[in-house]
């Protein structure tokens, strides 16, 4: 069993994540279900199945199942709905609320349950500079669910590494990588039908991410360029704020398209002259690897990517783009940079990801995982 607050037909990349791993869990034979929410209403696609329970939640005004209001409104029903389940095992996706509750079900079911660690939420608080009582109220949730869960799945070393920090039981955690499908994003297929350039941003806005460096970049490079366009598809906390920042220092030059399809995203994305991806330096966020960057390689863009970490090396050393510094000019310059000169890296990148980060084998590696913990193996 699976429960998540986020499951196709939304769109997201923990949503594509896990239909990824209930895939590979019934290619291995297992019988597999899903509580997680009601999309909304206005969302294509979502057929009534046996397999996949829905349950109505709160969520933002955005449409989204984000704050702690609306985590709990899918939350504590999760947990009843738990109880009155039959599983082997549960694998839970964060929040860490969720985790908690899986947690608490599971130990009045007795039975085991996997946490797919995507990322690592406290560290998230931290970068974003939240109140310290509730980076210490996630932190406490957040290393209960890891710690008593009878394994722990992340998707990179760097998260394995902060999950480590919890005390996690390192014979406990296991590594897959992070991936995305290759069927939809690949070098083949449409671009958007546009004929000026234009630097493409897909997937989250969050503040630890600091897309605005972007916005400021993209005026520095139409003193150059002065057709060039920045395009966002996606949605996140800090959307209102970049949309202003877009209005102050580029206006005209930035578009907010929203969240897309993730055909429709490949589109744009093939189209593109880079995709631009960020984390804001230095503020204990350095080791995530945002799905964007497989995204965009497996299209055959080039990557520009404004940070340190785990992701500039990534960038830098497997020929999918350019790693820059974390200000306006040094972005502007790689802009510039991709602008001027042709490409003919498109297939080695493209290649990279169907090796290196296909989801569906993520999928498959971390349903075997998973199968390893039922009671007869």
């Amino acid at each position: 069993m699976v429960a998540t607050r986020l499951y196709p037909p939304e769109v997201g990349a923990a949503a594509f994540r896990l239909e990824a791993l209930v895939s590979g869990l019934r290619e291995a034979g297992a019988s597999v279900r899903v509580l997680t929410t009601q999309p909304p209403k206005e969302t294509p696609g979502t057929a009534r199945r046996p397999d996949v329970s829905r349950w109505p939640v709160l969520r933002d005004a955005g449409g989204n199942v984000r704050g702690y209001v609306q985590y709990m409104s899918f939350d504590v029903p999760l947990f009843f709905r738990l109880l009155l389940s039959r599983a082997d095992v549960v694998v839970s996706e964060p929040p860490p609320t969720t985790g908690v509750m899986v947690a608490l079900s599971s130990v009045l079911r007795r039975r085991p349950y996997v946490y797919y660690a995507a990322d690592v939420w406290t560290d998230a608080l931290v970068a974003i500079q939240a109140p310290r009582w509730v980076i210490g109220c996630m932190r406490f949730l957040e290393g209960h669910a890891l710690r008593k869960a009878s394994t722990v799945i992340a998707i990179s070393d760097g998260v394995a590494d902060q999950i480590a920090a919890f005390e996690v039981d390192p014979q406990r955690l296991t590594v897959v990588n992070n991936g995305v499908d290759t069927t939809v994003f690949t070098r083949d297929g449409d671009s958007a039908p546009v004929e000026y350039p234009y630097f493409v941003y897909t997937g989250t806005m969050s503040e630890w991410q600091g897309a605005g460096i972007f916005i400021e970049a993209i005026a520095l490079v139409a003193k150059e360029f002065p057709a060039v366009q920045l395009h966002f598809f996606g949605q996140g906390s800090a959307e209102t704020e970049l949309r202003q920042l877009a209005d102050d220092v580029a206006p005209g030059r930035v578009t907010f398209g929203g969240v897309v399809q993730p055909a429709e995203a490949a589109r744009w994305i093939r189209g593109a002259t880079a995709a631009v991806v960020s984390i804001v330096p230095d503020q204990g966020y350095d080791f995530a690897k945002p799905t964007k960057i497989y995204a965009a390689a497996a299209c055959g863009t080039p990557v520009i990517f404004a940070g340190g970490g785990d992701c500039a090396s990534m960038v830098a050393d497997n020929g999918l783009g350019l790693a820059s510094d974390f200000s306006a000019e040094a972005v502007a310059e790689k802009m510039i940079r991709v602008l001027r000169q042709s490409d003919d890296g498109r297939a080695v990148r493209s290649a990279w990801v169907e090796d290196n980060a296909s989801l569906r084998l993520t999928g498959q590696r971390a349903a075997a995982v998973v199968l390893r913990q039922l009671p007869d193996q």
